[in-house]
């Protein structure tokens, strides 16, 4: 075995995030629109569907601002177009295929990462969780940091590779190889499937 190939596995019990899936990537013409993201989203419904039959929580995560943007700081400084992204807006909102039920979780973040300034890590610890499977995007950007979050924070993390997308193919396959190398476990969904059927 390498330095780096390493493989951590699911540990007792998993949740599914599901992280920025909303329509701003998902609509022809909108800024951060990204036709692999349209792509990801399809993959995850049957995910979702299968995680929910089986009783693993689901917990969903989108990006709103204040008007002002003042809650975004350098964040929407270094992009401005984020600052789009405020209540309200149609193309911050989660995508209709992957509709939250009653019973899942909307965290709202305003930086990449989905642990950063949330009360994730709190709820998935008072649920027993102790692996996260992420889906969702950019892989660059959101996944990632939550990735490496997710494990600082003492989560086994799975990445789905077909569940989730960034705008071009180079930093969505480079950044799997880090988070396969450092973070977590990226893995064919096959291996997810696999998982949730032990259940």
């Amino acid at each position: 075995m390498g330095v780096f190939d390493g493989r951590l596995g699911f540990g007792r019990k998993a949740a599914l995030l599901v992280i920025d899936f909303i329509c701003a990537y998902t609509t022809p013409g909108a800024p951060f629109y990204a036709p692999a993201v349209v792509e990801a989203v399809q993959k995850t419904v049957p995910l979702l569907e299968r995680a929910r039959q089986k009783g693993v929580p689901v917990i969903y995560t989108k990006v709103v601002y204040h008007p002002t943007g003042a809650d975004g700081g350098l964040f929407v400084q270094k992009i401005p177009s984020l600052r789009a992204l405020v209540d309200g807006e149609p193309l911050a909102e989660i995508v209709p295929e992957l509709t939250p039920a009653p019973n899942d979780v909307v965290v709202v973040k305003q930086y990449a990462s989905a642990f950063f300034g949330t009360s994730l890590a709190p709820m998935l610890a008072s649920m027993g969780v102790d692996t996260v499977i992420l889906t969702g995007c950019s892989t660059s950007g959101c996944i990632r940091a939550s990735a490496v979050d997710g494990m600082q924070h003492g989560f086994r993390v799975i990445v789905p590779r077909e569940c989730v997308a960034d705008r071009h193919p180079q930093p969505h396959e480079a950044n799997l190889f880090d988070i396969d190398s450092k973070y977590g476990d990226v893995v064919d969904v096959d291996a997810v499937y696999a998982y949730l059927d032990t259940l």
